[in-house]
Protein backbone atom coordinates (compact mmCIF):
# COMPACT_ATOMS: atom_id res chain seq x y z
CA UNK A 1 0.00 0.00 0.00
CA UNK A 2 1.34 3.57 -1.17
CA UNK A 3 1.73 6.41 1.09
CA UNK A 4 -1.14 7.94 -0.62
CA UNK A 5 -3.49 5.34 0.43
CA UNK A 6 -3.06 5.14 3.74
CA UNK A 7 -4.39 8.49 3.66
CA UNK A 8 -6.77 8.09 2.19
CA UNK A 9 -7.80 5.04 4.65
CA UNK A 10 -6.96 7.19 7.32
CA UNK A 11 -9.53 9.60 6.65
CA UNK A 12 -11.82 6.63 6.03
CA UNK A 13 -11.27 3.43 7.92
CA UNK A 14 -14.11 1.50 6.48
CA UNK A 15 -12.63 0.75 3.58
CA UNK A 16 -13.09 -2.85 2.23
CA UNK A 17 -9.89 -4.99 0.67
CA UNK A 18 -11.03 -3.88 -2.52
CA UNK A 19 -11.90 -0.28 -2.58
CA UNK A 20 -8.18 -0.22 -1.09
CA UNK A 21 -6.30 -2.23 -3.45
CA UNK A 22 -8.76 0.43 -6.30
CA UNK A 23 -7.38 3.26 -4.49
CA UNK A 24 -3.81 2.05 -4.61
CA UNK A 25 -3.57 1.57 -7.98
CA UNK A 26 -4.52 5.04 -8.73
CA UNK A 27 -1.22 6.86 -9.18
CA UNK A 28 0.17 4.16 -11.17
CA UNK A 29 -2.96 4.43 -13.80
CA UNK A 30 -2.69 8.51 -13.61
CA UNK A 31 1.69 8.17 -14.32
CA UNK A 32 1.40 6.13 -16.76
CA UNK A 33 -1.54 8.62 -18.61
CA UNK A 34 0.21 11.47 -18.29
CA UNK A 35 3.29 10.11 -19.98
CA UNK A 36 1.38 10.22 -22.62
CA UNK A 37 -1.07 13.27 -22.45
CA UNK A 38 -1.35 15.85 -19.96
CA UNK A 39 -4.11 14.92 -17.52
CA UNK A 40 -2.60 16.15 -14.38
CA UNK A 41 -0.03 18.80 -14.17
CA UNK A 42 3.52 17.53 -13.87
CA UNK A 43 3.70 19.37 -10.00
CA UNK A 44 0.38 18.03 -8.87
CA UNK A 45 1.15 14.74 -9.44
CA UNK A 46 3.56 14.44 -6.70
CA UNK A 47 0.27 15.80 -4.37
CA UNK A 48 -1.89 13.45 -6.48
CA UNK A 49 -3.68 11.85 -3.27
CA UNK A 50 -4.19 15.11 -1.78
CA UNK A 51 -5.12 17.38 -4.78
CA UNK A 52 -6.96 15.01 -6.38
CA UNK A 53 -8.00 12.22 -4.56
CA UNK A 54 -8.71 13.47 -0.89
CA UNK A 55 -10.38 16.62 -2.83
CA UNK A 56 -12.28 14.60 -4.75
CA UNK A 57 -13.94 12.84 -1.51
CA UNK A 58 -14.19 15.99 0.11
CA UNK A 59 -17.56 16.06 -0.88
CA UNK A 60 -18.75 12.55 0.68
CA UNK A 61 -17.63 14.70 3.80
CA UNK A 62 -21.09 16.83 3.14
CA UNK A 63 -23.26 14.02 1.57
CA UNK A 64 -23.66 10.20 2.20
CA UNK A 65 -24.86 9.01 -1.19
CA UNK A 66 -27.28 6.20 -1.05
CA UNK A 67 -27.76 3.43 -3.14
CA UNK A 68 -28.69 3.68 -6.31
CA UNK A 69 -28.41 7.50 -6.66
CA UNK A 70 -27.68 8.91 -9.81
CA UNK A 71 -24.59 11.40 -10.28
CA UNK A 72 -23.56 13.89 -13.10
CA UNK A 73 -19.81 14.83 -13.13
CA UNK A 74 -19.34 18.00 -15.22
CA UNK A 75 -15.92 19.10 -16.84
CA UNK A 76 -14.55 15.69 -15.22
CA UNK A 77 -11.12 16.15 -16.83
CA UNK A 78 -9.35 13.12 -16.18
CA UNK A 79 -12.35 11.92 -13.93
CA UNK A 80 -12.19 13.95 -10.81
CA UNK A 81 -14.51 13.97 -8.58
CA UNK A 82 -16.14 11.27 -10.46
CA UNK A 83 -13.60 8.12 -10.30
CA UNK A 84 -12.55 8.73 -6.66
CA UNK A 85 -16.04 9.01 -5.38
CA UNK A 86 -17.16 6.69 -7.46
CA UNK A 87 -14.73 3.66 -5.46
CA UNK A 88 -16.27 4.95 -2.54
CA UNK A 89 -20.20 4.88 -3.39
CA UNK A 90 -20.04 2.02 -5.66
CA UNK A 91 -23.49 1.34 -5.59
CA UNK A 92 -23.98 4.98 -6.52
CA UNK A 93 -24.00 5.32 -10.75
CA UNK A 94 -21.49 7.67 -12.11
CA UNK A 95 -21.89 10.15 -15.17
CA UNK A 96 -18.98 11.43 -16.04
CA UNK A 97 -18.60 13.84 -19.48
CA UNK A 98 -16.68 16.01 -20.88
CA UNK A 99 -15.96 18.02 -24.03
CA UNK A 100 -12.16 16.88 -24.36
CA UNK A 101 -12.44 13.31 -26.04
CA UNK A 102 -8.75 12.36 -24.97
CA UNK A 103 -9.72 13.03 -21.36
CA UNK A 104 -12.87 10.79 -21.83
CA UNK A 105 -10.08 8.01 -22.68
CA UNK A 106 -8.38 8.37 -20.01
CA UNK A 107 -11.82 7.91 -17.53
CA UNK A 108 -13.05 5.05 -19.47
CA UNK A 109 -8.99 2.98 -19.59
CA UNK A 110 -9.16 4.26 -15.74
CA UNK A 111 -12.70 2.58 -15.32
CA UNK A 112 -12.17 -0.38 -17.20
CA UNK A 113 -9.03 -0.71 -15.57
CA UNK A 114 -10.55 -0.77 -11.94
CA UNK A 115 -13.35 -2.81 -12.85
CA UNK A 116 -15.72 0.26 -12.02
CA UNK A 117 -19.29 -1.34 -13.33
CA UNK A 118 -20.98 1.76 -11.63
CA UNK A 119 -19.11 4.58 -13.65
CA UNK A 120 -19.93 5.89 -17.59
CA UNK A 121 -17.72 8.39 -19.23
CA UNK A 122 -19.19 10.42 -22.36
CA UNK A 123 -17.58 13.09 -24.47
CA UNK A 124 -20.08 15.75 -24.84
CA UNK A 125 -21.35 19.11 -23.36
CA UNK A 126 -23.96 19.35 -20.32
CA UNK A 127 -26.20 21.30 -22.29
CA UNK A 128 -26.66 18.15 -24.67
CA UNK A 129 -27.55 15.80 -21.72
CA UNK A 130 -31.92 14.97 -21.69
CA UNK A 131 -31.28 12.51 -19.07
CA UNK A 132 -31.95 13.53 -14.97
CA UNK A 133 -29.77 13.21 -12.19
CA UNK A 134 -30.19 13.31 -8.17
CA UNK A 135 -26.89 15.19 -8.03
CA UNK A 136 -24.51 17.56 -10.17
CA UNK A 137 -21.16 17.54 -9.00
CA UNK A 138 -18.13 19.10 -10.35
CA UNK A 139 -14.21 20.64 -9.97
CA UNK A 140 -15.48 24.18 -10.22
CA UNK A 141 -14.84 24.74 -14.22
CA UNK A 142 -16.42 28.10 -14.33
CA UNK A 143 -18.35 30.43 -12.03
CA UNK A 144 -21.75 29.39 -10.63
CA UNK A 145 -23.62 31.96 -12.83
CA UNK A 146 -22.26 29.73 -15.83
CA UNK A 147 -22.59 26.21 -14.53
CA UNK A 148 -26.27 26.50 -13.16
CA UNK A 149 -28.01 27.12 -16.47
CA UNK A 150 -26.26 23.87 -18.24
CA UNK A 151 -27.16 21.95 -15.29
CA UNK A 152 -30.79 23.04 -13.41
CA UNK A 153 -33.23 21.38 -15.84
CA UNK A 154 -30.75 18.14 -15.07
CA UNK A 155 -31.90 17.57 -11.63
CA UNK A 156 -34.81 14.84 -10.72
CA UNK A 157 -37.31 16.65 -8.59
CA UNK A 158 -37.51 13.37 -6.32
CA UNK A 159 -35.37 12.83 -3.22
CA UNK A 160 -34.10 9.76 -1.05
CA UNK A 161 -30.96 10.95 0.00
CA UNK A 162 -30.50 12.71 3.86
CA UNK A 163 -30.43 15.97 2.07
CA UNK A 164 -32.35 17.25 -0.95
CA UNK A 165 -31.05 16.67 -4.50
CA UNK A 166 -29.00 19.38 -6.28
CA UNK A 167 -25.32 20.66 -6.78
CA UNK A 168 -22.15 19.60 -5.03
CA UNK A 169 -19.43 22.07 -6.48
CA UNK A 170 -15.73 22.08 -5.37
CA UNK A 171 -14.18 25.40 -5.18
CA UNK A 172 -11.53 27.18 -3.92
CA UNK A 173 -11.28 30.83 -2.14
CA UNK A 174 -13.66 33.23 -1.60
CA UNK A 175 -17.48 32.05 -2.92
CA UNK A 176 -20.03 33.77 -1.26
CA UNK A 177 -19.69 37.08 -4.07
CA UNK A 178 -19.91 34.57 -6.85
CA UNK A 179 -22.96 32.76 -5.33
CA UNK A 180 -25.19 35.34 -4.49
CA UNK A 181 -24.93 36.29 -8.06
CA UNK A 182 -27.33 33.70 -8.20
CA UNK A 183 -29.63 34.71 -5.49
CA UNK A 184 -30.47 31.14 -4.58
CA UNK A 185 -30.00 29.44 -1.29
CA UNK A 186 -26.53 27.66 -0.89
CA UNK A 187 -24.82 26.38 2.16
CA UNK A 188 -20.89 25.98 2.03
CA UNK A 189 -18.62 23.71 3.76
CA UNK A 190 -14.77 24.20 4.90
CA UNK A 191 -13.04 20.82 4.53
CA UNK A 192 -10.51 22.18 6.45
CA UNK A 193 -13.01 21.11 9.12
CA UNK A 194 -12.68 17.57 7.64
CA UNK A 195 -8.90 17.05 6.33
CA UNK A 196 -5.81 19.06 8.36
CA UNK A 197 -3.43 19.29 4.97
CA UNK A 198 -2.55 22.75 4.27
CA UNK A 199 -3.86 22.44 1.13
CA UNK A 200 -7.36 21.93 2.21
CA UNK A 201 -7.40 25.28 4.20
CA UNK A 202 -8.66 27.86 1.81
CA UNK A 203 -11.01 24.41 -0.13
CA UNK A 204 -14.88 24.34 0.24
CA UNK A 205 -17.75 22.47 -1.03
CA UNK A 206 -20.62 24.28 -2.35
CA UNK A 207 -23.99 22.28 -1.97
CA UNK A 208 -26.99 24.01 -3.82
CA UNK A 209 -29.95 22.00 -3.56
CA UNK A 210 -33.01 21.95 -6.13
CA UNK A 211 -35.39 24.37 -5.30
CA UNK A 212 -38.13 24.37 -8.12
CA UNK A 213 -40.48 21.63 -7.18
CA UNK A 214 -43.10 22.54 -9.63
Amino acid sequence: MNSGTQLIQAYFPNLTEDQIAKFDRLQELYEDWNSKINVISRKDMDQFYIHHVLHSLGISKVMNFQPGTKILDIGTGGGFPGIPLAILFPDTHFHLVDSIGKKITVVKDVAKQLKLANVEAQQTRAEQLVRKYDFVISRAVTRMANFYPWVKNKIRKEDFNEYPNGILYLKGGEVDEEMEELGKSYVVYHLEDYFKEEFFETKKVVYMPWEDKR
